[in-house]
């Protein structure tokens, strides 16, 4: 993999930073490429969760228009966007983002497809497209996934910015931090430390039911759960739970109860 995405993997968990900072990560073919290809070669990867940041002052301002503006090949970006802008409904391996700067158009895009975002206070939001005569098409349902109908659309006809505490109010990052690598990192760390299993096929679960009746979602929760249970990681984390049960209450009948007397009435030896 070239340098526009840095990979470095620690671990259990996959540390993906956006490596084009001279153009605030602008989101360009070959960026999309390589961060599509990276994203998606987790599926048979033993990676428990992928962090994902951007180098430089911005976590990512968007497309890159001067390439949008004349795409060499038209059906090669459009496939490319569609893969990059539905990860988060198309993924099985949790994707833990660490905003700073702007994250801005497609930049919020990303941030949406994202399972748990953390941002720093400076960070930036906005569906700015229509500043330039365009429309977010590429990131509306994600966002709107995200954050709900109403208040994308708001965004989308005004292209407004705001800031990391709106973001957080309306639902579009989950925590503010004034370490925002470190706090993602810690979370990252602790998901893939989780069963991988029940997490794909919990990712799996959401993503498909999300579509169905309420009996085909109940019969695919069923078939899930049952999966779960025959897997080796659930019957190894079932006797530890059981373990440490059993641990706590051996320990609890033999430690002496308390003197209910108060201190000072008690009689020295």
């Amino acid at each position: 993999m070239s340098s526009l995405v840095q990979s470095v993997r620690e671990g259990r968990v996959l540390h993906l930073t956006l490596n084009r900072p001279e153009k605030r990560n602008a989101l360009d073919s070959a960026l999309c490429r390589e961060l599509v290809d990276a994203l998606e070669s987790t599926a048979a990867d033993s990676i428990g969760a992928i962090l994902l940041d951007g180098a430089g002052k911005s976590f990512c301002a968007g497309m890159d228009l001067t390439e949008i503006a004349a795409p060499a090949n038209p059906a090669e970006i459009d496939d490319l966007h569609e893969r990059l802008f539905t990860f988060g409904a198309r993924l099985n391996t949790p994707v833990v983002a660490s905003v700073h700067g702007a994250a801005l158009a497609g930049g919020t895009g990303l941030v949406a497809n994202s399972h748990i975002v953390i941002a720093a206070p400076d960070a930036t939001f906005g569906l700015t497209e229509i500043r330039l005569g365009l429309w977010p098409f590429l990131v509306y349902d994600a966002v709107a996934a995200a954050m709900g109908e109403r208040r994308t659309l708001e965004l989308a006809l005004t292209g407004r910015i705001f800031p990391a505490q709106e973001a957080l109010t309306l639902g579009l990052i989950h925590q503010v931090a004034h370490e925002p690598a470190a706090r993602a990192a810690e979370i990252a760390r602790q998901i893939a430390a989780h069963s991988p299993i029940a997490i794909r096929r919990g990712l799996d679960f959401v993503h498909a039911s999300s579509t169905m009746n309420w009996q085909d979602a109940a019969a695919l929760a069923r078939k899930s759960r049952e999966e779960v249970f025959a897997s080796a990681e659930f019957q190894e984390g079932l006797r530890a739970f059981r373990a440490s049960r059993t641990k706590t209450a051996v320990t609890a009948r033999h430690t002496p109860a308390p003197d209910p007397r108060p201190r000072s009435s008690r009689r020295e030896p």
